[in-house]
């Protein structure tokens, strides 16, 4: 039996036994907004490995045990979470399992040349409702303070109570959708993908990764200010329909062109800042 053919009987049998975790997640991408983005990662994925492809064709293959013990556990984990109803950890073993059934065919130079693109398939995994519930709150309140100030700063009077913003004629409430968890996912993912193919050092690489969550913060700020600021001249329909899903698309395309511009500074090496051993020694 040639290496594909077995290759591909593994991947099938694999997927088969991931079967029961498919219709809440598929359900999951298709009517929760906050992983809609989950229908994009696999093809996402896809995509690295195809630009890997001279790469791959260099590489030795050889089977790894280690790889064998990495799939064995996932299974384990897998059926556990699976009986105990535990979505996310069943979910994620999708990964972990097709990372060790790589790692056992095809050893240990292939795994590190697809370990990004198999490890990046996490995103396609809901974040889930618990950690949502638990965060959301703070990232509302969070919000909410900074842009009350925000808009008074362009001397707008508005009074803040909780999560509502209050103006002369109207109020606007910055709900669990505004908290921005959805741009922190969604820029956490591209600044995945700009580290992967940036030439950056290690330590600018982490740094470019890291500001993904304050540059999310940030872009969702200054789009609930944004709206703050239109709802008091022009009422609170601007908080619906067209406008707010534009905003939201406003909010990442910001993010993406800060990190884009990042990418480039730190491309360039902004040593003035910074100690020299930072950089491990890279010029």
């Amino acid at each position: 039996m040639g290496n594909r053919t077995r290759t591909a009987i593994l991947l099938i049998l694999l997927a088969a036994v991931f079967y029961p975790v498919y219709p809440e997640l598929f359900s999951a991408w298709i009517h929760q907004a906050d992983s809609s983005h989950g229908l994009l990662v696999p093809l996402v994925s896809l995509y690295f490995v195809w630009t890997c492809r001279e790469r791959l064709r260099q590489a030795e293959a050889s089977s790894s045990p280690s790889g064998l013990v990495l799939l064995s556990a996932s299974l384990i984990v897998y059926l556990l979470a699976l009986v105990g109803d535990i979505a996310v950890v069943a979910r994620a073993m999708i990964v972990f399992s097709l990372a060790g059934l790589v790692l056992y065919l095809y050893g240990g130079k292939i795994f590190r040349i697809l370990a990004f693109p198999l490890f990046f398939l996490l995103f396609m995994v809901p974040v889930p409702v618990s950690v949502i519930g638990l965060v959301a709150l703070p990232l509302q309140t969070l919000a909410t303070m900074i842009s009350s100030s925000l808009i008074q700063l362009c001397s707008i009077p508005v009074l803040r109570e909780g999560n509502m913003l209050y103006f002369v004629q109207t109020q606007l409430e910055v709900a669990e959708a505004c908290s921005g968890i959805r741009s922190i996912v969604a820029l956490i993912m591209l600044g995945s993908i700009f580290v992967y193919f940036s030439k950056l050092g290690l330590t600018r690489k982490i740094i470019l990764l890291c500001s993904a969550v304050p540059v999310a913060l940030a872009a969702n700020i200054l789009r609930i200010s944004g709206t703050g600021v239109l709802a008091h001249f022009y009422g609170d329909q601007v908080a619906r329909g067209f406008l707010h899903e534009f905003s939201g698309l406003a909010v990442f395309i910001f993010g993406l062109l800060v990190l884009g511009m990042e990418n480039v500074l730190l491309g360039r090496g902004l040593r003035f800042w910074r100690p020299r051993f930072m950089d491990g020694g890279e010029t």
